[in-house]
């Protein structure tokens, strides 16, 4: 589960990156996989807590 978060805060830091450079699409499409990995990360801790 920790491999979600730090694939997370990978692409919000090629986000980051690619916004810098000025490839705001790409930066974009990383923010968005980004954001998906947490909401699966939230949601697969949230039914673990529960089992």
């Amino acid at each position: 589960m920790a491999d979600l978060i730090f694939l997370a805060v990978i692409f919000l830091v090629l986000a980051l990156v690619f916004y810098i450079m000025g490839a705001r699409g790409i930066a974009g499409l990383s923010m968005g996989i980004a954001k998906w990995l947490v909401i699966i990360f939230i949601i697969i801790a949230i039914i673990t807590f529960i089992l």
